[in-house]
């Protein structure tokens, strides 16, 4: 079962997507804050991740740097209520997957989720090319 953390700052969305995502088959994991989902230690134990971009204190670009600084491959999905060609733009150059403007329709995320989660799955299958000695 395929588990998805969920970082949004808005409750009633927090939880609409926890059950959503719950309703088809995954095991979804709602933080509060991008502070929140770090302090869980586990930012590498996903298969995907679903977040907001504008929470107080750190933003969701202030975590997809943290992410992407530590190397972190888990696929990310933003929804925004808030987004732009700028923003679309440098989620983009920081390896977002797939960028929504809230409201989303349920089944484009869905198919979003898990068409990130087979690319992700291809790329880690495929060999390494030999290492010189």
């Amino acid at each position: 079962m395929p588990k998805i953390a969920i970082i949004e700052d808005d409750a009633s969305v927090r939880e609409a997507f926890r059950l959503l995502l719950e309703s088809f088959g995954f095991e979804a994991v709602a933080f509060p804050s991008a502070e929140a989902f770090l302090a869980s230690g586990k930012p590498g134990a996903w298969d995907c991740i679903v977040t907001d971009l504008c929470m107080p204190c750190l933003s969701g670009f202030d975590l997809l740097e943290r992410l992407h600084a530590q190397g972190n491959a888990a696929p990310v999905i933003v929804v925004t209520a808030f987004g732009n060609s700028r923003h679309r733009e440098r989620a983009r150059c920081l390896g977002v997957k797939a960028f929504f403007g809230k409201p989303i329709d349920d089944q484009a995320l869905m198919d979003a989720i898990h068409w990130a989660i087979e690319k992700a799955e291809d790329v880690s299958q495929k060999p390494h090319p030999p290492t010189e000695s």
